[in-house]
C-alpha cells in the first residue's frame, strides 16, 4: 500500500465534565488516526470489528464534514481514501463522533490549503456537532471551557492537568440522542444556581491545580448525572470504591455509558486494576489527559 499523503491524529475526549454540562471537555490519550490517500472515489476503511457497521462511503461523518467545510468556502474537493485506526471505544461517551468531525475539519483544511485558525476550526466543529464541549477539546487538547449559544462561541483553554485518568467502559453502547432524552426540560432556579456554583469552583480549582477540590465539585453535578446514572451498573458503589482508593472524583463521561475517574498522577494503573477486579462488568483503561489536540503528520519530502 502506498504511503499516505498525510495522517491526522485526534484524541478521545470526556465532556459534560461534572457540573460543566455541555461546556467543559478534556482530551484523553486515546487516539483515532486517519491516513489520507489519493483515490478516484470516496471510501473509508476501518481497522477492527468495533467500527465495522459505520458507513464507508460519502455518507460517513468524516467525509460529510470534509464536504461541509469545502462548501462553506466555496471549494470543490477531490475524493480521497481514508484508512482509520482507533483505540477509542465507539458509542461509549468518549467523543467518537467529535473525533470524526475534528478529523474531517483537519483533512479539508489540509487538502484545500485553507489555513484555518483554531477559532475557525472550533466554530465549524461546534456547529457540526451541535454542542462545543467534545469537539473543542478534540481540536485543541487539554481542558477546555466553551460558551456556545446561538452560534456565539467563546473558548478558554486551562493549564494541562497533572492527573491520572481511569475510564470504566461497559459493554453496552448508548447513543447521545437516547441519553439526552432522559434529561428534564427545566430545572428549578435554585437547583441550577447550585450547579453553576459547583461548576465555577471546579473550574477555578482545576486552573489552580487543586484536584482534591476539583474532584469534590465534579461530583456535585445537578444537570445530568442523577438522570443518567441508572443506566450505569453499580454507579454509587463505584463512587464509594473510588473514594476508598484515594481518587479525586468520579463522573459520567460525556452522555455515558462510560465513567471517568480522576486520580493522583501515576496511580491510574493500580486503581484501574483494582476497579476492574471489583467491577468486572466494566473494562478499565488507565490513561492520562492529552496535552495536544488534533495534529497533522505529513509525508516526508523526497530527498
Amino acid at each position: 500500500m502506498e504511503e499516505p499523503l498525510f495522517s491526522v491524529a485526534v484524541p478521545a475526549t470526556t465532556a459534560n465534565f461534572g457540573p460543566g454540562y455541555d461546556s467543559v471537555g478534556m482530551a484523553l490519550s486515546l487516539y483515532m488516526t486517519v491516513d489520507v490517500r489519493e483515490s478516484v472515489e470516496w471510501n473509508v476503511h476501518y481497522d477492527g470489528e468495533e467500527y465495522a457497521d459505520l458507513p464507508t462511503d460519502d455518507t460517513n461523518l468524516i467525509i460529510r464534514t470534509i464536504q461541509d467545510v469545502a462548501g462553506r468556502y466555496g471549494k470543490e474537493i477531490q475524493p480521497h481514501a481514508l484508512h482509520i485506526t482507533s483505540d477509542i471505544p465507539l458509542g461509549k461517551g468518549l467523543g467518537s463522533s467529535a473525533t470524526a468531525i475534528a478529523a474531517g475539519i483537519e483533512i479539508a483544511n489540509e487538502l484545500l490549503g485553507l489555513s484555518l485558525t483554531p477559532q475557525e476550526k472550533v466554530q465549524i466543529g461546534s456547529e457540526n456537532e451541535g454542542h462545543a464541549d467534545n469537539v473543542v477539546a478534540a481540536l485543541l487538547g487539554g481542558v477546555t471551557v466553551a460558551y456556545f449559544v446561538a452560534d456565539e462561541l467563546e473558548v478558554v483553554q486551562l493549564p494541562q492537568p497533572a492527573i491520572g485518568v481511569v475510564i470504566l467502559v461497559p459493554p453496552n453502547v448508548l447513543k447521545t440522542t437516547e441519553s439526552r432524552g432522559l434529561l428534564p426540560r427545566e430545572l428549578p432556579h435554585s437547583v441550577a444556581s447550585a450547579g453553576n456554583a459547583a461548576s465555577n469552583v471546579m473550574l477555578t480549582a482545576i486552573a489552580l491545580g487543586d484536584w482534591k477540590l476539583a474532584g469534590k465539585m465534579m461530583e456535585k453535578d445537578v444537570f445530568h448525572e442523577q438522570y443518567r446514572k441508572p443506566l450505569l451498573n453499580d454507579f454509587d458503589h463505584i463512587r464509594t470504591a473510588c473514594h476508598e482508593m484515594g481518587a479525586y472524583g468520579m463522573t459520567i463521561s460525556g452522555a455515558g455509558p462510560s465513567i471517568f475517574v480522576a486520580v493522583k498522577e501515576g496511580t491510574q494503573e493500580e486503581i484501574a486494576k483494582r476497579l476492574e477486579t471489583e467491577f468486572p462488568h466494566y473494562k478499565t483503561i488507565a490513561i492520562a489527559p492529552s496535552p495536544i489536540g488534533s495534529t497533522i503528520k505529513k509525508k516526508p519530502a523526497s530527498q
